[in-house]
Parts: C-alpha cells; sequence; structure tokens
C-alpha cells in the first residue's frame, strides 16, 4: 500500500498533450478532459482528469502506460487500487490539518 510521500508528480501527458485530452467513449462518442494531475506510484503512472462537458462529476482516475512509446490511458479495473490511488490524490490535493 502506497502513502502519500511515494507520489511522484510527472508531466508525460501534459507534454505530450497538452492540458486538454479527448477520449472515446463505448459508443465511440468524442468526450473532453481537463488534465488535473498526474503522477508515478512506485513505477506506475496514472491521471486525474475531469470533463469538460456536460454535468460536472467526480474527477476520474487512470492508468498510464505506454505502447511502443504511445502513451495510452487505461480504465482502472481492481476496486483496491482504485480507492489506494484516489485517497492519495484526495490526501495530495485536500491536505489534512495535522492535529
Amino acid at each position: 500500500m502506497y502513502e502519500l510521500k511515494d507520489m511522484k508528480e510527472t508531466n508525460q501527458l501534459r507534454s505530450a498533450y497538452g492540458d486538454d485530452i479527448i477520449l472515446y467513449d463505448d459508443r465511440e462518442q468524442s468526450v473532453a478532459y481537463k488534465l488535473l494531475a498526474e503522477f508515478l506510484l512506485g513505477d506506475q503512472g496514472y491521471a486525474v482528469l475531469e470533463r469538460t462537458q456536460g454535468k460536472q462529476e467526480e474527477p476520474e482516475l487512470f492508468r498510464v502506460t505506454s505502447t511502443d512509446g504511445e502513451l495510452e490511458l487505461e480504465t482502472i479495473e481492481d476496486d483496491d487500487e482504485w480507492e489506494n490511488v484516489f485517497e492519495l490524490y484526495d490526501e495530495m490535493t485536500f491536505p489534512q490539518d495535522e492535529m
């Protein structure tokens, strides 16, 4: 299990694609996202994206992979992995006051 101190901010996606990223849903409809954060935990990359159109929802978390040098975003299927990584992102974004 990772801790906040294990997170290392990166900018691979931002360098390659900028702040705005277009993904395609399961119906092949384009969906625009804003890149909020990207970071490494160990040697695995993650990205947090927020939809720019439609109703505001909770940001979405993706695993960043590389195939033949091409960056790709994958949905995180493992509930434990998703929960752990998203909790760390929350801690990074909304630090708790020390008591």
